[in-house]
């Protein structure tokens, strides 16, 4: 028994050694090696390749890494579909070709360039996965000695501070020349904030809101929930300039506006000056705690934080329209900007904080004396303790794939990737064991990232991972049944020998309709069913192979808006959506019908709630405004016969539907509207307007002109009777005058 098992598994080592010389490529030569190093434990365990009866290459690669799929076509002829689920090295011996094995590898891939990173490598690893399959590769941590530092001191300058500010002054070049041992380029920068200027916040009274002080008879600069002061500059003189000028304010509660500032010190870059190739210090100085998100609606603050920069003219302007952020929303921001935090509190409130630092990766908490007397040295241990701590976390995490991080640190010890170790100079190297394992397909396939990040530092490791969820038989001599199971009906077995039947499941029963192509044109029909292609552009699915997830318009970045199906490139809508898109809610067709229950007046198509119509010149909320239509008599003619509908064509009946819903009821004898008018009748009634137009022009020409006869009239008879005037008042004249001489 041993013997024979021996001699089986050396010839299929043979086999693939054979193969190997014909360079069969990385994936069949690691397929071999893995099935023969399997298959010496397989004689005493049971084969799971093919006691499980898969009979669909999907199906077969997801029991396991070792199992593979015979995809040759007059493979073991008349034997069942699971026979060609079994282990790589067993295929072969019964004769498959090595070339027509599905068995996908899984690998790990280290590109040359990857390293590229000073601090972390490698910087970019490819993972080759499958259902039930795991990979590994090392991940290496060395922190550089003396590596540059921008150290940013973010101040509360609320009047408690008072002391505390006034220390800042002289601790620029105490604090550089202490850093000189752990950094040879060390810059620094400052900014302050106080809490939101609205009320509760501070006192709105006219006397104290711009001077938060007056009752404490101090000069204070008005309310800010965050102003950025210097940006990072290696000149220590500047830094202390601003930090003399800077005044006091205040507020009234006791919780400040902290994480607020915090969050735009880490987003405004630019603003800030933080370099890429530095170690970000980010010093927050306080001696109360700080508002929380929902802090913010006792102001009356609803919206949510976008985590975006919002400075202008180095002000935050977002302080009074936007909520705090909350603890997550920070920890994200200040891990995606490699952002380390030192909390520098005074006070009985530094417990406040020391107690947020689990949940705020890489940051730490110490106490300040009063007047900050041992800040530098606060600053120093603070930077220590960051420096010798080596913790990573996996951003962008897959579904379905899970990471297990183990730290191997250099005493030894192991501990798991985000308890890091502790303790590591800048002579020490931490190697990370990265392992994926990777449960079943779940419909994803294809390729992905995450992000496997160092807390504090400014390199990262990207991960590339393909999920080999799929065979890959496109080229028709191959065997593949991918989707479904096949029915216990379409094989026919007598003894150990199946067949399958084809003459019981004729290509008709592939089709949707009779003028169709087989499964869609996408697939190929075995038993009846069809099974879909795969293609690189998407997922093709149905039992037509009628649908997909690629072809349809999109709606908002989702294929048919997220609510339909494609199927031949149009989408298909899911109950209570419609349009083109499927983007409309069906409620929306009822903001579409007039008074009189007609869509769109008949005149349109309602899309999306509104009214379409047909002809640029109609117009109106409803298409209800027609200046070249017919009466209001014409456009309800159709609908009377819908209360007759004897005799009446099932497209009528659809029309009736469509056009005139049960409001069409007022309609109640036939002989409401008269028939259509015929074109004689049309000729004569123009015929008679024409007329009477014409009879009335000539009425008014008549008109006009007996008008100007008699004013002529008048004229003539006027001037006759004047000249009379005229000359008896002349003959008057002379009778007199000769009168006068004779007097005389």
């Amino acid at each position: 028994m041993w013997g024979s098992a021996l001699a089986l598994w050396t010839a299929a080592g043979m086999v693939c050694l054979q193969k190997g010389r014909r360079a069969p490529g990385p994936v069949l030569g690691a397929a071999c090696l893995f099935s023969m190093a399997f298959g010496l434990g397989e004689s005493s365990e049971e084969n799971r390749c093919t006691t499980s009866n898969a009979a669909t290459c999907t199906k077969c690669l997801a029991l396991g890494p070792e199992c593979g799929w015979c995809a040759q076509e007059d493979f073991m002829a008349g034997a069942s579909a699971s026979e060609r689920c079994d282990i790589v090295s067993n295929l072969i011996s019964k004769g498959c070709l090595s070339d027509f094995i599905e068995s996908p590898s899984v690998g790990v891939t280290i590109p040359s360039g990857s390293e590229a990173n000073t601090q972390v490598t490698p910087g970019e690893v490819f993972i080759q996965l499958r259902p039930g399959a795991e990979a590994s590769f090392m991940l290496k941590i060395q922190p550089l000695q003396k590596y540059p530092v921008d150290l940013y001191y973010l101040v509360d300058v609320s009047a408690s501070m008072h002391n505390n500010i006034e220390k800042l002054n002289s601790v620029g070049n105490d604090l550089s020349q202490k850093m000189a041992s752990f950094s040879h380029d060390f810059r620094l920068g400052f900014g302050s904030y106080v809490d939101k200027t609205v009320s509760p916040y501070i006192s709105i009274h006219p006397g104290r809101i711009h001077n938060q002080c007056s009752d404490y008879n101090l000069d204070c600069m008005p309310p800010h929930g965050y102003i950025h002061v210097l940006s990072l500059t290696e000149n220590i003189t500047e830094f202390e300039r601003a930090v003399d000028r800077q005044k006091i304010s205040g507020n009234i509660d006791t919780p400040e506006g902290g994480f607020d500032a915090m969050l735009q010190a880490a987003v405004c870059q630019s603003h800030i000056g933080w370099r890429k190739e530095a170690k970000r210090l980010l010093l927050v100085m306080t001696d109360q705690t700080s508002h929380l998100a929902l802090d913010s609606k006792l102001a009356g603050i609803v919206v949510p934080n976008d985590g975006e920069c919002h400075l202008k003219d180095n002000v935050y302007i977002k302080s009074t329209t936007m909520e705090h952020p909350s603890l997550g929303q920070l920890a994200e921001k200040l891990i995606d900007n490699n952002i380390n935090v030192i909390f520098a509190v005074q006070g009985k409130q530094f417990h406040w904080y020391k107690d947020l630092l689990p949940l705020l990766p890489g940051t730490v908490a110490g106490q300040i004396e009063s007047k900050a007397a041992n800040l530098n040295n606060l600053v120093v241990d603070a930077y220590k303790k960051l420096i010798s701590e080596v913790r990573v976390q996996v951003e962008n995490p897959i579904q379905g794939v899970h990471f297990t991080i183990t730290a191997i640190c250099p005493d030894g010890s192991r501990h798991t990737g985000m308890e890091g170790c502790r303790n590591v100079t800048s002579n020490n190297e931490v190697l990370f064991n990265v392992t994926m394992t990777m449960d079943g397909c779940d419909g994803a396939y294809g390729e992905s990232y995450a992000i496997i990040k160092p807390i504090g530092f400014n390199e990262s490791t990207k991960v590339h991972i393909y999920r080999n969820c799929s065979c890959q038989c496109g080229d028709g001599k191959r065997k593949c049944v991918d989707e479904t199971l096949l029915g216990p009906t379409c094989s026919q077995c007598e003894g150990d020998k199946c067949h399958f039947d084809e003459a019981k499941f004729p290509l008709d029963s592939c089709k949707a309709q009779q003028n169709q192509p087989v499964c869609s044109g996408q697939g190929v029909c075995i038993c009846g069913k069809c099974f879909c292609h795969k293609t690189k552009l998407g997922k093709v699915y149905g039992k037509y192979c009628e649908m997909d997830d690629f072809s349809c318009p999109y709606h908002h970045g989702n294929l048919c808006a997220g609510h339909g199906e494609c199927e031949a490139g149009r989408c298909k809508c899911f109950r209570g959506w419609e349009g083109d898109r499927c983007q409309c809610p069906s409620s929306s067709a009822q903001h579409c019908i007039n008074s009189k229950g007609q869509v769109c007046s008949g005149r349109g198509a309602c899309v999306c709630g509104k009214c379409e119509c047909t002809d640029p010149q109609i117009v109106g909320r409803f298409c209800e405004y027609c200046p070249t239509c017919d009466t209001a008599c014409d456009e309800n003619r159709s609908c009377v016969q819908c209360h007759h509908p004897h005799n009446v064509s099932q497209a009528i009946l659809d029309r009736c539907r469509a056009l005139c819903p049960p409001k069409a009821h007022y309609v109640d004898q036939i002989e409401e509207c008269p028939s259509s008018p015929s074109h004689f009748r049309i000729f004569f009634i123009i015929f008679i307007i024409t007329f009477l137009i014409g009879l009335l022009k000539v009425l008014i020409i008549r008109q006009i002109i007996l008008q100007r006869t008699r004013n002529k009239v008048k004229s003539s008879n006027y001037r006759v009777s004047t000249s009379k005037k005229v000359t008896d008042f002349g003959k008057g004249i002379g009778v007199a005058g000769w009168g006068g001489r004779g007097a005389l």
